[in-house]
């Protein structure tokens, strides 16, 4: 079992920053990629960010230029820095892990989500 926990979120105006956190723990031997995602009202859950161990980092054009993801592979760990935010990006924001876990099996594994409002 693999838990994932976000923390960071809540209220904040237009122009301010946030950095969202992810912390994974559990039965792990390696964290392949880890991403966040996020969810508005009504609508599909949409890939923002994500770091694989090796490639490309990956930003959604909505958000480049103004989040940056991050990891810590010795802590298990995924930051979302988020500067310039625009009401348009509030929403949950889920974090989700494809994670190695003995005795050799890969699953991906996703957070609770964590409440992100930017009011105009």
């Amino acid at each position: 079992q693999v838990r994932l926990v976000e923390s960071g979120g809540g209220l904040v105006q237009a122009g301010d920053s946030l950095r969202l956190s992810c912390a994974a723990s559990g039965n792990i031997f390696s964290i392949n990629s880890m991403a966040w995602y996020r969810q508005h009202p009504g609508k599909q859950r949409e890939l923002v960010a994500g770091l694989p161990s090796r490639g490309d980092i990956y930003y959604a054009d909505s958000v480049k230029g103004r989040f940056t993801i991050s990891r810590d592979n010795a802590k298990n760990t995924a930051d979302l820095q988020m500067n310039s935010l625009k009401p348009e990006d509030t929403a949950v924001y889920y974090c989700n892990a494809y994670v190695l876990s003995p005795p050799g099996t890969i699953a991906s594994w996703w957070g609770q989500g964590i409440q992100v409002t930017v009011s105009s």
